[in-house]
């Protein structure tokens, strides 16, 4: 049991380690203090509702039943799988249909997300949402890269600024769509680029989740030897 205990806690501070890593990575490459040595080119300056459109199709005819939510480990994910029920109108048919790859802000403040959260879908091939989320697609960059940016804080300050006094209601941040669209981006300007940091980044992520399926199967290992030994 002792053994058990101590993987556990060494996958646990692997996982602790790891992520402090990703998030020093994160505002080191998006703030440009960190480069791969084969580019020097200067970033873009464009804003969001220059590389995006934004998404407003509807699940007319119920297209699919799976309700989406954002979760801060999962991303965008079916409400069955989060909560273990669907919390939505018993009528989806006037949601925004999500395909895969494709975005959505969620305007709620919480705790994890002060400023709402910007997410991809990635777990389905489509999903919907409430029409208070903002979807949108991103249209000739790097889909990954977007989605990296997206985990950082630096476009924050942006939100910050253009969220109405008084703005949260109920935890819902009061931001015009044509506002969120202005949101200021600097991107490479070279597409081979974008890639090289989205893949860089995304071998963090999969060695994290490797940590973190390892550490469920110690978790799940030392339950069942709890109910097995001491009976």
């Amino acid at each position: 049991m002792s053994l058990i205990d101590e993987r556990i806690q060494s996958c646990s501070e692997t996982i602790k380690e790891l992520k402090t890593q990703k998030a020093g990575l994160l505002n080191q490459i998006f703030s440009q203090k960190l480069r791969f040595p084969d580019f020097n080119d200067e970033w873009t300056q464009t804003t969001l509702g220059e590389i995006a459109e934004r998404i407003t199709r509807k699940n007319v005819g119920n297209t699919t039943q799976r309700v989406l939510t954002i979760s801060a480990q999962y991303g965008l994910i079916d409400q069955r799988d989060f909560f273990n029920k669907t919390v939505a109108s018993t009528n989806i048919e006037g949601y925004y249909l999500l395909n895969k790859g494709e975005f959505a802000y969620n305007r709620s403040s919480s705790t994890d997300y002060p400023w709402g959260a910007i997410k991809r879908l990635d777990n389905y091939n489509e999903g919907v949402l409430s029409t208070l989320y903002i979807c949108f697609a991103i249209l000739k960059e790097d889909t990954s890269f977007l989605a990296h940016f997206f985990e950082t804080s630096q476009w924050h300050n942006y939100i910050q600024s253009i969220s109405a006094e008084g703005a949260r209601n109920h935890g819902l941040l009061n931001i015009a769509v044509s506002d969120f669209f202005a949101l200021p981006l600097s991107l490479p300007s070279s597409l081979a680029e974008q890639k090289k940091i989205a893949d860089f980044l995304s071998l963090i992520d999969e060695r994290i989740e490797v940590e973190e399926q390892l550490l469920k199967k110690y978790e799940e290992q030392k339950k069942y030897l709890l109910r097995n030994m001491f009976v």
